[in-house]
């Protein structure tokens, strides 16, 4: 596994207005050194370049072009808007490994049992069991996992998807039709495997599995994709080009 500490540092946004600004590839880069960079929370260049950098790994970093064109067509029409935190949700589990682990090992299987809440300990208690079994994690410190179990939630938080102080309770987000589309779109530009009902990421859909094939059959979403479904097989083709397809869903 591939451990990094963006999780820590994401998490310490002072606000994710701030992705506004690192959209643009050459905003910091245009900053002298005593430039006023445009966030009062933020006391220094030195301490933007720290949330830049880890944005840029994590948040807006695409293993392909098709996943910019989805991320980049709802941050340019709707800004930090709720579906493009729903969007990076996404995007930030398929960059950093602890991040999708920690989704896979705590956050969905309460949200999936019907929990209303998620304690810090309960994420302790995961990547210390990690931490037995993986040897990345060997010199991390108590204190170390007890701030990374913190820093999760909070970003959670950061991202619409819990809310709430010591106990952070789920904030679960129904996927309105545009939403649903993307989600299928941006299913196809990272799956490798050609049956999805394969596919580890459905559950990124904030719904079982019954329900979301239920949904993906709706007929008025025929416009969107052709789908191929024998019970025990699905395969989805993507019909609108990733350039376009945010535009037509508007």
């Amino acid at each position: 596994m591939n451990i990094n500490t963006d999780i820590n540092i994401l998490s310490n946004l002072p606000d994710l207005g701030v992705l506004k600004y690192l959209f643009d590839i050459q905003y910091i880069e245009k900053l002298g050194k005593y430039d006023y960079h445009g966030f009062s929370d933020i006391k220094s260049i030195k301490s933007l370049k720290r949330f830049e950098s880890a944005v840029r790994k994590s948040l807006l970093n695409f293993k392909s072009e098709k996943e910019k064109f989805l991320v980049d067509s709802v941050f340019y029409q709707e800004s930090v808007s709720d579906d493009l935190k729903i969007l990076l949700f996404w995007n930030l589990s398929n960059n950093n490994e602890l991040f999708k682990y920690l989704n896979e090992n705590v956050y969905f299987p309460a949200l999936y049992s019907g929990r209303i809440s998620i304690k810090s300990v309960e994420v302790q208690a995961c990547i210390k069991d990690l931490q037995d079994n993986t040897k990345e994690f060997e010199k991390w410190t108590q204190i170390t996992i007890a701030e990374t179990s913190s820093s999760y939630l909070r970003l959670l938080k950061k991202l619409n998807l819990m809310e709430g102080g010591l106990v952070k309770k789920f904030n679960t987000p129904y996927l309105n039709d545009k939403m649903f589309v993307l989600f299928i779109y941006w299913l196809k530009a990272i799956e490798e495997k050609s049956n999805l009902l394969e596919s580890e990421w459905i559950k990124y859909c904030f719904c079982e599995q019954n329900v979301f094939l239920e949904r993906l059959m709706q007929k008025k979403f025929s416009t969107y994709y052709q789908l191929y479904y024998s019970g025990d097989k699905l395969k989805i083709e993507t019909i609108l080009p990733y350039e376009n397809i945010y535009h037509v869903l508007r």
